[in-house]
């Protein structure tokens, strides 16, 4: 029978295709007007969050732990890459979120399955005026010159929607983008940073991670994971499939507190840590853990092999991406 037989989970943050010496340049955009969101899910000014910051944080943005950490931060990612590579799978499910790249307040689903035969990838588009370091940041999730067409494992895709219809999930379908912007980012970071030696076919889950009301609450995501599973082990013939949790953990203000226990609640496979997460503490970019825990309800038969955690922060507010990196195998 087929089955799921490696999980990962990876931040896809802009920071990770940026060098260190542009930390503060991405800190300038959190104390421009950026929305900002303390771990309680209040919103914040950037000045309420540096007064109630710990004054120890300045010593985790000087130049030498910037680049220590962005490095740390880019061997993970070539490590996840080899790790995709050797795994030999047939398909991999990405859970990932959209950000008004395909779907808008005309059309926002919950929980998504694309099933198109392919899926593009374009060029990255940006007004003329933008920073030479911003355009560098967003090129990870991006081709550099035409747009290319991905493989997607579309049967697999659309016997995913028939099970889970048939084990409660209301789930929305799509075979065609209908935006120009192409797929999003949480499924062109991996291709762009993950799948440079072997293209595998994937299927995209898109789940609105972002956008009150209709978010999944994490118990959905979880038993989502689950059913996930479920689907691919009633898949006909064999299959090693793989699936990924694309984005996370906390930003843009860093929770290491949230983030730490996350990943003790996968290793451990607390089900119910997991389950029972308040949906408050899962606002702005922290909002994609949701990925992660459906990974996690997919992965309960499968154990942790490899963990890391890397705070990046990037001002002394407090700012910034607590970078996840995660297999299960």
């Amino acid at each position: 029978m087929a089955d799921i037989v490696l999980g990962v989970g990876s931040s896809h943050s802009p920071l990770l295709n940026s060098p260190a010496e542009d930390y503060p340049k991405h800190a300038e955009i959190d104390r421009g007007g950026r929305k900002l969101i303390d771990r309680f899910g209040v919103t914040r000014t950037y000045g309420e969050l540096l007064e109630q910051a710990d004054p120890a944080i300045l010593d985790q943005i000087v130049p030498q732990v910037l680049e220590e950490r962005a490095a740390r931060c880019t061997a993970n990612v070539e490590r996840l890459e080899r790790t995709l590579a050797q795994a030999n799978l047939d398909a991999l499910i990405i859970i990932g979120d959209d950000q008004n790249e395909q779907f808008f307040d005309d059309n926002m689903p919950s929980i998504l399955i694309y099933a198109g035969e392919t899926i593009v990838n374009n060029p990255l588009s940006m007004p003329e005026e933008a920073p030479q370091w911003w355009r560098r940041a967003r090129s990870q999730y991006h081709v550099s010159d035409a747009p290319r067409e991905y493989p997607v494992d579309a049967k697999l895709g659309r016997f995913l929607v028939d099970q889970l219809m048939e084990n409660d999930f209301d789930v929305s379908y799509s075979k065609r983008l209908a935006k120009p912007h192409g797929e999003g980012h949480a499924f062109g970071f991996v291709h762009q940073r993950l799948m440079l030696e072997r293209v595998t076919p994937i299927v995209p889950v898109a789940l609105n991670t972002y956008f009150p009301p209709n978010q999944p609450r994490p118990r959905r995501c979880y038993d989502l994971g689950r059913a996930i599973t479920k689907a691919v082990r009633a898949y006909p013939g064999e299959g090693r499939i793989g699936i990924f949790g694309s984005g996370g953990l906390s930003h843009f203000t860093v929770d290491e507190e949230l983030d730490r226990m996350l990943l003790d609640a996968f290793r451990n496979k607390d089900a119910e840590a997991l389950r029972s997460l308040s949906p408050g503490r899962l606002n702005s970019g922290t909002s994609e853990v949701r990925n992660w825990i459906t990974v996690a309800g997919a992965c309960e038969h499968l154990d942790t092999q490899w963990q890391d955690y890397v705070p990046c922060y990037r001002s002394a507010a407090g700012t910034g991406c607590g970078m996840g990196f995660a297999v299960w195998a």
